[in-house]
C-alpha cells in the first residue's frame, strides 16, 4: 500500500510541470487577448509636432489624422454615427421628429380637443384602441403641432401608430382631397380619416386625409423600404420645410396675407441623416474665413420689409435670403456666424421651428459649417432656447453646441479651428457666448413690444470663459506647417519663414461672439501710435445698446485672459475682436485696451434699418495661420467697407508690446 502511494505521488510531480505551464500560458494568452483592453489616457490623445503638444482627438466629430491615410486631408473623412445606428432603441410611442426612424406608420387619424390635449400627463382626446390593436400596429402618437393653432374651434391634433412588426403593412403616401374625390388609381389601398384636417375652422370648405397602405416591412425591398412614411410633422407658413421633410399640397388653411399663415402637413420618407459639418480647418495656405450674419429677425410669415429704398418690397425674409445666398457666393466663407435675433420675435415668431427651418437655408445649401448665438428676440414667442438649440443641432452643418447647464445662458461654447497639414495644430480659437435677452422681463401688449433693461455676461460666464482660456496649449508664433509626411524632407519650412527673434510662445488668437455688445463698445478708442488718429472704424448711427449692468467681463475676463504668462511685460490679450450683433445700423469696429469691439451691421430687410443705409455683412479673413486677423464689410450693392487689419502684420500697434 506504502509502495503505491508513493508510486502515485511521483506521478503527480512528474506531471505538475507541464500541467502549470500550460495553464500559466493560457492564463497568459486570456489576459491578453480578452480580459486585457488598453485604456486610452492622456497619452493615446496626444500629438507630438516640432512646435506643440496639441489635443487633436476631439475635432467636432471628426477622426485623427493618424486614422486618416498620409494621401487625405486629414478632415476629409465620413463620421462614423450618421447612420442610425440602434433604431431599435427609439421609444415608438412618443412624437420626436428629430429622430432617425426607420420603422413606419401603420395608421393615422384626427382627433379634436375642446381644450389642451393633454391634462395632468394624460392624453384626453387619443383615439379609441384596444390593447391588442397597440400589440400589433402600435400605440397612438400624437403630431404636438395643433393644426387649429391660429383659427378654428377647438385643438386639431394627427394621430398616428407606429410599429416594428414586419408583418404589418405600411403607409407610403398621403393625399389632401376635397369632400367627394377620391384618388385615382389603387382605391382599395387607400383609406380616408373620416374627420376633416379643417375641422373646425369657418368659412373652409372641408378637406380630407387620405393615406396609402403598402407592403409590409418583410415584404419590401431595400428601395422600397426607403419610401415608407416614417415621421409626420406641420409646418407653418409658406417657406421651405424642415430638412428632410415634404410637403402635402394643399395647404390646410390657406395663407391670408396679414391675417394667418398657411399650414400644411409634411412628411419625411426613409431615413434622412442629417449631414453633419466637417472639423473646422485652415486651407493648405493658411487661411480661413468667417462671414457674420447679424440679426435676421426672420418671422412665421415671409416676412414685412422695414427701412429700405427697395421698392417695392415684398416677403422680406425671402428677400434677404437671397441677398445672403448672393453674398455667400462672393465670399465663400468657410464658417458662418449667426450672431443672435435669428427671430423677430415680437409675436411675429410665434412658431420657432417653422422659423429655424429656414434662417440658415442658404447656408445649408452651400454645405458650410455655421454655429449661432441666441440674442433678446430669439425666445420672445413660443420654445425656449434649449429647445431652440436642439432643433439647431439637428440642422444640417451645425456646430452649435448646448454648453455648460449650471452657468447663465444656453449655448456657451468653444470651436477650436486647427492647421490643414497633418498636425492638426489648434490655430484659431472662436468662444461663443449667449448674452441673454432681458433682465427685468419684457411687455408685449396687444402685440406692441416694451422691453425693459437688457441682460448681461454674468459672472459665472465669465469664470467658465476664463476657464476655458486657460485650457488652451500655448504654440509656437508664427506657426510653420508641416509640409511633409515622412523623414524625406525633414521639417521643411516656408522661405519666407520670420527670424526665430520674431516667434513666442503664446495662445493661438481667438474671436468672441456674442450678442448685446459690452458697455466698453461706446467707450473711448485707443490711439493708433503710427497716426495718432483713434482706432475706430465704421459707422454708428444710434445710441447705445449695452445693457445698464455688467459683471465685468471686459476688464475681469477679456483683458484678464492673456496670450501667455510666461514672459514679463506681456499682456496682449487672447481674443483680438469681439463681434456683437444687436445694433443694426451700427457697424463700427472700436479698439479699446488692445481688444477690438465691433458689429455686425444689420443685414436683414426684416430688420430695422435706415433707408440710404445698405444691408451689410461683416467678414473676417484670417490668414497667416492665425496669426492676421483682417475685417470688412460687403454691402448689398457689392461695396467692400472699412477693409482693415485687426491683428498681426500691418495692425496698429499693442499698448503692451512683447519685449
Amino acid at each position: 500500500m506504502a509502495l503505491s502511494c508513493s508510486r502515485f505521488f511521483r506521478f503527480l510531480r512528474s506531471i505538475a510541470e507541464p500541467v502549470l505551464a500550460i495553464v500559466g500560458f493560457s492564463c497568459l494568452l486570456t489576459f491578453i487577448f480578452i480580459l486585457y483592453q488598453p485604456t486610452p489616457g492622456p497619452g493615446i490623445s496626444q500629438k507630438v509636432g516640432w512646435q506643440s503638444w496639441d489635443s487633436v482627438s476631439s475635432v467636432g466629430n471628426s477622426t485623427t489624422p493618424e486614422d486618416v491615410s498620409v494621401d487625405t486631408n486629414w478632415w476629409n473623412v465620413s463620421y462614423p454615427g450618421d447612420e442610425p445606428s440602434d433604431t431599435s432603441s427609439y421609444p415608438l410611442d412618443y412624437w420626436a421628429p428629430f429622430l432617425p426612424h426607420d420603422t413606419g406608420l401603420s395608421e393615422i387619424t384626427i382627433e379634436r380637443c375642446m381644450f389642451s390635449p393633454e391634462f395632468a400627463g394624460i392624453d384626453l382626446c387619443a383615439p379609441d384602441t384596444t390593447v391588442e390593436k397597440d400589440a400589433v400596429k402600435g400605440k397612438w402618437v400624437r403630431v404636438e403641432r395643433d393644426l387649429n393653432m391660429q383659427s378654428g374651434l377647438w385643438s386639431l391634433n394627427m394621430y398616428y401608430r407606429r410599429t416594428r412588426r414586419l408583418d404589418v403593412p405600411l403607409i407610403t403616401e398621403f393625399k389632401l382631397l376635397p369632400s367627394g374625390e377620391e384618388p385615382g388609381t389603387g382605391t382599395d389601398m387607400w383609406f380616408k380619416v373620416k374627420r376633416s384636417i379643417r375641422d373646425g375652422v369657418m368659412r373652409e370648405k372641408p378637406l380630407y386625409l387620405w393615406y396609402k397602405i403598402g407592403k409590409a416591412m418583410n415584404e419590401m425591398t431595400t428601395q422600397e423600404k426607403q419610401q415608407i412614411i416614417t415621421e409626420v410633422d406641420v409646418l407653418f407658413g409658406e417657406d421651405r420645410p424642415w430638412y428632410g421633410f415634404e410637403k402635402v399640397e394643399p395647404a390646410v388653411t390657406p395663407e391670408k396675407d396679414g391675417v394667418i399663415q398657411s399650414v400644411y402637413v409634411t412628411y419625411r420618407r426613409g431615413v434622412k441623416p442629417v449631414p453633419r459639418a466637417p472639423p473646422l480647418h485652415f486651407s493648405q495656405d493658411g487661411k480661413f474665413k468667417i462671414l457674420q450674419v447679424a440679426d435676421l429677425h426672420f418671422s412665421v410669415s415671409r416676412g414685412e420689409c422695414r427701412d429700405t429704398d427697395i421698392s417695392p418690397c415684398y416677403a422680406s425674409d425671402n428677400l434677404t435670403s437671397t441677398l445672403l445666398g448672393h453674398v455667400l457666393d462672393a465670399e465663400k466663407p468657410d464658417m458662418v456666424v449667426f450672431t443672435g435675433d435669428q427671430l423677430n420675435g415680437q409675436g411675429t415668431s410665434w412658431d420657432p421651428k417653422s422659423v429655424l427651418a429656414k434662417f440658415a437655408s442658404e447656408v445649408i445649401d452651400r454645405s458650410i459649417p455655421w454655429a449661432a448665438v441666441f440674442g433678446n428676440h430669439d425666445d420672445e414667442n413660443g420654445a425656449v432656447r434649449a429647445e431652440q438649440l436642439k432643433m439647431m443641432q439637428a440642422l444640417p452643418y451645425s456646430l452649435v453646441e448646448r454648453g455648460p447647464k449650471d452657468i447663465h445662458g444656453v449655448g456657451n461654447y468653444v470651436l477650436k479651428v486647427r492647421s490643414g497639414d497633418s498636425s492638426a495644430t489648434h490655430l484659431l480659437t472662436l468662444y461663443f457666448i449667449d448674452s441673454g435677452a432681458y433682465s427685468q422681463g419684457y411687455f408685449d401688449w396687444f402685440g406692441y413690444f416694451f422691453p425693459t433693461e437688457y441682460d448681461w455676461i454674468h459672472q459665472d460666464q465669465i469664470d467658465w470663459f476664463l476657464g476655458e482660456s486657460a485650457l488652451i496649449y500655448p504654440i509656437e508664433r508664427p506657426y510653420t506647417p508641416q509640409t511633409t509626411s515622412d523623414l524625406g524632407d525633414i521639417w521643411r519650412r516656408q522661405s519666407d519663414q520670420l527670424p526665430p527673434t520674431t516667434r513666442k510662445l503664446a495662445k493661438p488668437n481667438a474671436l468672441m461672439f456674442f450678442h448685446i455688445p459690452l458697455q466698453e463698445s461706446y467707450g473711448t478708442p485707443d490711439i493708433d501710435q503710427r497716426t495718432g488718429l483713434p482706432l475706430d472704424i465704421g459707422t454708428s448711427l444710434e445710441g447705445s445698446g449695452a445693457a445698464k449692468k455688467s459683471d465685468g467681463m471686459f476688464e475681469k475676463g477679456l483683458l484678464a485672459a492673456l496670450e501667455s504668462d510666461h514672459r514679463s511685460g506681456a499682456a496682449i490679450p487672447e481674443v483680438k475682436a469681439v463681434a456683437n450683433g444687436h445694433c443694426h445700423v451700427t457697424e463700427d469696429c472700436k479698439r479699446i485696451k488692445d481688444v477690438w469691439l465691433c458689429f455686425g451691421g444689420g443685414g436683414s430687410y426684416s430688420g430695422y434699418g435706415r433707408a440710404g443705409f445698405d444691408r451689410r455683412f461683416r467678414v473676417y479673413e484670417i490668414s497667416d495661420y492665425g496669426e492676421t486677423i483682417r475685417t470688412y464689410k460687403r454691402s448689398e450693392h457689392d461695396e467692400i467697407l472699412n477693409d482693415y487689419i485687426l491683428a498681426g502684420q500691418g495692425a496698429a500697434p499693442y499698448n503692451s508690446q512683447w519685449k
